[in-house]
């Protein structure tokens, strides 16, 4: 009788541990702390027993999930693998400090959906590499950043994809003195289709403030809207669309600037470079740019609604009709 009870007994304890999570397991919600974050807490980030590190709290979070920043600090660089947000909402500010040619945010996740509010990339010398460069990503969301001083590389936003469709989307942020481009979205080999969207961003003090293109590979587009957005002070040009052909089949580059502004740049507001890249400007200002404020090369074109302020007479740009 004793040894079937016990059997019983330990049956039962058995059967309600089937229900007991783990003492330590991935959350789908992870937090950092720079306060009384630790590292060693992983992989269960939690609330009330924070990690230090994105990178700790990322890999510690399930896919879909997020990792939620409790206080400010420097929280270091990241590289995400998976579907995953990482999000400050107005704690303070949650930095990355990037130098020696790294990166801020690496993202390598084909297929996911990626979203980083509230984050603060900075270059700090030493060769202060890139922001948030992405290889491959089915979305990439920026909102609320501030992304500045990378010059190494020097690129704030890089979407740089090779024989995939990406989307990017980046609101409300401002990506300034950078070496080389704030905003970079690029596309080569079988690309079926790339599409960004610009809405109340701010590009500052770099060589260009946007930049979309196009090489040579299996064709595809690249479609870009900016909306309510600035492109100023830049070493060449505040906005530019561009298609190369080297030898293989073009990348179609289309843009649409909206309610926007392209003023004191180097040599242009807007640049449309080649034969398969279009640019429609509508709503608009160019003001203090050499080229008086847009100028088209190497047969790219540039269309205007003759509703911009500061219109170029006798460029290039082509007038149309609203509809």
């Amino acid at each position: 009788m004793y040894a079937i009870a016990s059997s019983r007994l330990l049956a039962s304890l058995l059967a309600l541990g089937a229900f007991v999570a783990p003492a330590h397991a991935q959350l789908a919600r992870s937090f950092v702390s720079a306060a009384i974050g630790n590292d060693a807490n992983a992989p269960n980030c939690s609330r009330t027993a924070p990690c230090r590190s994105f990178q700790v709290a990322a890999n510690s979070t399930l896919p879909n999930g997020e990792v939620t920043v409790l206080d400010p600090g420097s929280y270091g660089a990241v590289t995400i693998t998976q579907d995953i947000s990482i999000v400050n909402d107005g704690v303070g500010e949650a930095g990355i400090l990037v130098s020696g040619n790294n990166t801020g945010a690496t993202i390598n996740a084909p297929g996911a959906a990626v979203t980083l509010r509230g984050l603060t990339i900075k270059g700090i010398g030493f060769g202060g590499g890139n922001g948030i460069v992405a290889t491959a990503v089915a979305a990439l969301n920026v909102e609320n950043c501030t992304i500045r001083n990378l010059d190494g590389s020097g690129l704030g936003i890089s979407l740089q994809v090779n024989n995939t469709t990406a989307k990017l989307a980046v609101t409300n942020t401002i990506v300034s003195d950078n070496l080389a481009d704030d905003i970079l979205i690029s596309a080569i080999g079988v690309v079926p289709h790339v599409t960004a969207v610009l809405d109340r961003v701010s590009l500052y003090n770099s060589d260009f403030g946007l930049r979309a293109f196009g090489t040579n590979g299996g064709g595809g587009e690249i479609d870009v809207m900016v909306t309510d957005s600035v492109a100023g002070n830049n070493g060449t040009a505040g906005i530019k669309a561009e298609s190369v052909n080297n030898g293989g089949q073009t990348t179609r580059v289309f843009m649409l600037v909206n309610r926007s502004v392209a003023s004191f740049n180097g040599m242009a507001g807007i640049l449309s470079v080649g034969g398969s890249a279009s640019v429609i400007v509508n709503q608009s200002a160019l003001f203090g740019n050499p080229s008086g404020g847009w100028i088209s090369q190497s047969t790219g074109s540039l269309f205007t609604y003759q509703n911009n302020a500061n219109p170029v007479p006798g460029s290039a740009a082509i007038p149309l009709t609203p509809q």
